[in-house]
This record gives structure tokens, sequence and C-alpha cells, in this order.
């Protein structure tokens, strides 16, 4: 994602006076989530966590002339800080518990459900749901997506929400796996209400950046069944399944995002240079006629919102049929069926046939409304191979057995050091 990024922002600055500043911090960031993605003890992951936070409330002001620009920079500021404080509290209370900050030494020496524990997970739950953008800790991520420079939004929908639920599953299903009991619950509520919250509200969105951030929030809600099936199941394969599940949606959201995210900025160049209002670059109305101005940028923004819908043959569909899926089979499984999982599995598909109702809009102001402006509209080279890539991925991983398999051997390798408790 870091890669895209870098290649659209150099048409996207191209000649910008502090180009080289910018690109260090896209990489200080990447690093950061490395580390993150690396981390086996809680401090290396918040440093991590600081590194790429930091740099990335940087990048959300860059256009320091677009008020919009400053008000994302600063919201994403004042929220991330607050939600690094009570994670770190969070934090300090296991480390209190336990006396260590190592991953799999907490979860040797943390084995009973303690006050103080359920108070520290509450603590790190709190924290890693700012960082996915879940309900009711999501405020940050719709003013954010829209005032941040375009590419810069791409990044963060793909790149920082999808190292925040890396994090949490190395803490969740490893350190923190003998809470299970208290966690799984609070995530079932949160992607119940996460995902129903986002779709609704994308309904009625004008700006395409605030719609994808919306129903970027409801994704993570979609990502989050994994905890809960984790959680809860007796069954070691289906928790194995449901990881898999929720790492393959990770993946192909950041490219469904990304082309999305990708194809926005190519219409908002398209727009500046048609002279449109430069605060509403990307309006609904800005799209229509799209299919027949440029074509290319038009599919490809068709190909990642049904994929984020969840028609096939993409990625989306693969990702949910198999994260859904593992929801139904915790339910049924064992002696009794669980009719709560059944209706979280069942809100989920609801909720992806809802989204389809505002992605189904933006497809008609691109394929069936007549733009107010005739001709072809010029478009740069950087943005259509940008597109391109993440359209061939979004297909691939629908397609091909390799990314599903790549999926569920990381997921088994993460969860048996911890199938014995199950």
């Amino acid at each position: 994602m870091a890669i895209l990024t870098v290649f659209i922002s150099l048409k996207y600055y191209e000649g910008h006076k502090s180009q080289d500043e910018y690109h260090a911090l896209l990489l200080f960031a990447t690093l950061g989530m490395m580390f993150v993605a690396s981390a086996n003890d809680l401090l290396a992951l918040f440093v991590g966590f600081e590194l790429a936070s930091l740099s990335t409330y940087a990048l959300a002001g860059f256009d320091k002339s677009n008020k919009k620009s400053t008000e994302a920079s600063v919201k994403y500021f004042i929220i991330g800080s607050l939600s690094s404080a009570i994670l770190l509290f969070g934090i300090s209370y296991i480390y209190g518990l336990t006396g260590t900050t190592s991953i799999p030494a907490i979860a040797e020496a943390l084995t009973v459900a303690s006050p103080a524990a359920i108070l520290a997970t509450v603590f790190i739950i709190a924290g890693f749901g700012f960082k996915m953008a879940l309900v009711p800790f999501h405020m940050w991520a719709p003013d954010t997506y829209e005032g941040a420079p375009t590419p810069v939004s791409a990044f963060l929908a793909a790149g920082s929400k999808k190292m925040a639920f890396v994090a949490a599953f190395r803490v969740l299903f490893i350190a923190l796996m003998a809470l299970r009991a208290e966690w799984y619950v609070v995530f079932a509520i949160l992607a119940v209400i996460t995902m129903t919250f986002g779709n609704i509200v994308a309904i009625s969105q004008t700006s395409v950046k605030r719609m994808l951030a919306y129903s970027s929030v409801a994704q993570a809600g979609y990502i989050s069944m994994a905890f809960v099936v984790v959680g809860f199941t007796s069954v070691p394969d289906i928790a194995q399944y449901a990881l898999a599940g929720a790492i393959l949606y990770t993946l192909a959201h950041a490219f469904m995002k990304t082309g999305a995210f990708i194809a926005t900025a190519s219409v908002e160049e398209i727009s500046r240079n048609d002279n449109k209002d430069p605060m509403t670059l990307d309006h609904l109305d800005n799209f229509k006629g799209l299919g027949k101005r440029a074509p290319f940028t038009a599919f490809a923004m068709l190909v990642s919102v049904f994929a984020l819908a969840g028609i096939p043959p993409t990625a989306g569909f693969l990702s949910k049929w198999v994260l859904f899926g593992s929801v139904v089979q915790a339910g049924i499984a064992g002696t009794s069926v669980h009719l709560w999982l059944i209706g979280l599995a069942v809100a989920a598909v609801l909720n992806s046939a809802l989204s389809l109702y505002y992605y189904a809009r933006l497809v008609k102001y691109m394929y069936v409304l007549k733009s107010d402006v005739e001709g072809k509209a010029k478009q740069s080279p950087v943005y259509v191979i940008a597109m391109a890539v993440a359209v061939i991925f979004i297909i691939a991983i629908g397609i091909f057995p390799v990314f599903y398999d790549a999926a569920m051997s990381a997921s088994t390798s993460l969860l048996p050091s911890i199938s014995w408790r199950f």
C-alpha cells in the first residue's frame, strides 16, 4: 500500500516544495507499521504505533492551504493522542499484573480473569477501537479521510487501520486469551453497531471520500467478527478459519479501498482541470458521466465498490464468504445451535446488502447520468497504472487460492500457541 501511495503521490505532489518531507513521512509511517506487525512485546508494539501515528498526523494536514486538511490533522491528532494514552494505560495495568511486557510471557502469567485484568482489557480494547475506527471510537475517521490529501486517505484506510487489526490479533489471541469470555461479547456488540452505523450514515453522504470513510467503518465491523468467533468457539479449526477470513479480508480491503481512493484522486484531478469548486472536488456530481469521459477510472471504481459490497468473483466476495461462514460454523458447532451467532452472520449479510445501495448510486452517477462537461477527460498515466494494479489484485485474490492458502497458513501459525486453551 505504501508503494502504491508513493507512486500516485509522485503525480499528486508533482513540483511541491516539500515533496521530500512528504515521502520521508510516508516511509516513517510504513516503518512504524512494520514494527507493529513484527512486535512480540507490548512496548515495542506501542513504539511502532506512535511512529506510524505521528507521521500520519502530519501527512493528514500536509495540504496546509486547505482548511479541511488542517482540520483533519487536528482532529486526528487529538483523538489519536487520547487513544494512545488509553492504550498505554491498559498496557501499564497488564505490566503491573504480570511483571512483563512480553506477549508470550503475559499469556503464561495471565491465566485468571481478575477485576484488574478485565479493566486492563477494557482500556486495551478501547485503544485498539480508536485505531480500528470501531463505533463509538470512529469519530476521527470521516473528517480525516475527507480532509486529508487523497493519497494519504488511501494510505490511512489501507494501512493504518490494518496495523491496528494486526496488533489486536496478536495481543488478544495470545496475551489476553485467558480473558476471552469477557472480550468476545464486547466485540459482538461493537461489530453489529459498527457495521450498521457505518452503512446507514454512508447512504446520506454526497462526498465520495466521506462515503468511503463510513464504508471503511462498516468494514471494520465485519472484520471484528473474527474476535467473536475465536473468543467463543471451542473448535480450533473454526477459530483458525475465522482468523484466516479476517486476514484475507484485511488484505482484500486494503486493495479495494486503495483502488477506490485512487479513482477518487483521478476524478479530483479531472474536476480540477474542469475548474470545479476546489472544496468539492470529490462531490458525487463530479462523477457524472465518468464512464464515457474516463472509462478506466469508472471501471476501477466499479470493481472496487462492488468488491466492497461482496460481489463475486472479487476479493470482497471470497473474504466475506470465509469470514461470515466461520461465524455460521461457530453457531452450529457442537450439540446446540447458538442463535445469536447466526443472528450476527445474518446482520453482516443484511449490512452487505444495504451497502450495495450507496455503491450502486455511485455507479449510477458514473454510467447513467450525463456529465455537464463534454469530451474525454485527461488522465494521468500514474493513476491509471495504480488503479490497474489494485484491480488486478482485487480480482486475483477472489480467484486464485494462493492468497487464501497464505491467510490460512498465517492463521495456523498464530493460533497453535493458544490451541491448548480450547
